[in-house]
């Protein structure tokens, strides 16, 4: 983890998550954002799936910080993304560019003359933990990475939210989620590999109503391998849903390709 936060050190790390969503047309809870007791882990994860986004794309401006203990950034970011599809950044002037699709992930760096083109690994390796399209998706609107449909879980309340247990623990791979009772949205999500001091702790600080659409407003991700901790800040801003959108995109010639050490997840 720590070769791949310097290759992006000196840029930018848009492409650090690009780092989530189907249409749902079920009848959806309507509450004032206080927690109910009496709710089952059933009731709670499928009212999170029925209130899910229907759209088709999303575009605005993201503003990133980021920090690793030695290097603080922040920047300034244009956000497109086209549903189940295309995930496209760009930094002022199109210095920096990035491009995720269910099958690749691909970003290049005018500042440093380099560029990355293949699949999911960056991205995995960069969290700690593995990720596809689907998952960054969801970790962008609010959504679990995983299936939570797939599990069996216990609920309690904590930080006036529905917090989710898995009731069978796995042994090598630790999960815990807490679901915002308001929208049944991600309050936060946290994924850790105890055995190799690995965690990835996104919190979710508020959502915002944009039209019929409800998304994050501010994302918290921590992602600590070892003694290694970097974090990453994403506010949204100016978004606008379902537009005509573009996604210009073409790594220049000449440029050196990053190319990624294995790393054991």
């Amino acid at each position: 983890m720590k070769v791949l936060f310097s290759l992006v050190r000196g840029s930018f790390t848009a492409v650090m998550l690009f780092l989530v969503i189907s249409s749902c047309k079920s009848t959806k809870v309507v509450t004032d954002g206080t927690v109910n007791a009496n709710l089952t882990a059933k009731t709670i994860i499928k009212q999170h799936y029925q209130n899910q986004l229907d759209f088709k794309t999303i575009r605005g401006k993201l503003k990133i910080d980021y920090s690793d203990g030695s290097t603080e950034q922040s920047v300034p970011l244009t956000l497109r993304m086209e549903k189940d599809k295309a995930i496209w950044v760009s930094a002022p002037l199109g210095i920096v560019k990035a491009y995720i699709t269910p099958g690749r992930v691909s970003f290049y760096n005018k500042l440093q003359n380099e560029y990355f083109d293949g699949d999911f690994t960056f991205l995995s390796n960069m969290l700690g933990t593995e990720l596809d399209f689907n998952q960054v998706q969801n970790l962008l609107l609010g959504q679990a990475l995983i299936d939570l449909k797939e599990g069996k879980y216990d609920t309690q309340i904590a930080n006036d939210s529905y917090q989710l247990k898995p009731k069978k623990a796995a042994e090598l791979f630790k999960i815990l989620f807490q679901i915002e009772p308001k929208n049944f949205k991600m309050a936060s999500q946290q994924l850790s590999q105890p055995l190799k001091k690995r965690l990835l702790q996104i919190n979710y600080t508020n959502y915002q109503k944009i039209g019929n659409w409800i998304l994050p407003n501010l994302i918290d991700i921590a992602a600590t391998d070892g003694n290694v901790q970097s974090k990453i800040a994403i506010e949204y801003r100016n978004i606008e849903f379902d537009q005509e959108l573009r996604f210009p995109y073409k790594i220049p010639n000449g440029f050196k390709e990053i190319v990624l050490k294995e790393v054991d997840l």
